[in-house]
């Protein structure tokens, strides 16, 4: 096992470790509740559509009119754009504790995480991430979502790490195995407690 010292830089996923996810299956149910969408056409109109957002090839107006502005509404852009980021909302205790590493151990943070352009940007300033984030690999920014393995190639060659030092907590298992499987040290995030737990096994109190 790794100890403490072998690790300088943390690179960590934001929807479900950091905040809740920005624009997942319960997010799209509460939309499709709340504004009379049609279920099935907005799902697949979404998974058809999602990923090519997710890795910076259009914008989310352009989403939006693949899949929802396709025909006239009773609702405006802006009152759905609205209510997508409203769905974002903090975990206090894992923004704490991240902070904390950083201030104690000089540790490097940087943020890997599958996000549409507007959504990241939303969240890294509604959040506060810049304060203590040292720099985001964001999918839509770097056109590479996980679990292609060059997203992490890219995070290791902008934050000067090697892999062995390197940590990256998450939240899908995955993820966890790709990162793994290029020699950073994974550690699949459950819930506060059971990360706090891992870290202190790592050396970090």
């Amino acid at each position: 096992m790794k100890t403490r010292s072998s690790i300088n830089t943390i690179f960590i996923d934001i929807g479900g470790v950091l905040l809740t996810n920005g624009w997942d299956r319960g997010s799209r149910r509460r939309a499709i509740d709340l504004f009379k969408l049609d279920p099935e056409e907005t799902e697949e109109r979404h998974h058809l559509t999602f990923d090519t957002y997710e890795v910076g090839k259009i914008t989310l107006d352009e989403y939006l009119d693949r899949v929802v502005f396709y025909k006239v509404r009773h609702f405006t852009r802006n009152s759905f754009r609205q209510f997508m980021y409203d769905q974002s909302k903090p975990h206090p205790e894992m923004l704490a504790l991240v902070k904390q590493l950083k201030i104690k151990y000089g540790l490097k943070i940087a943020v890997l995480s599958n996000e549409g352009r507007e959504l990241a940007e939303y969240r890294i300033k509604q959040f506060k991430m810049n304060a203590f984030v040292d720099f985001f690999i964001v999918s839509s920014f770097v056109h590479f979502r996980k679990p292609d393995a060059d997203i992490f190639r890219i995070a290791l060659d902008t934050a000067q790490s090697s892999p062995e030092q390197t940590l990256y907590i998450e939240d899908r298992a995955m993820f966890v195995q790709v990162a793994e499987e290029l020699g950073i040290q994974g550690l699949r995030h459950i819930d506060y407690k059971s990360t706090c737990t891992a870290l202190k096994k790592l050396g970090f109190k």
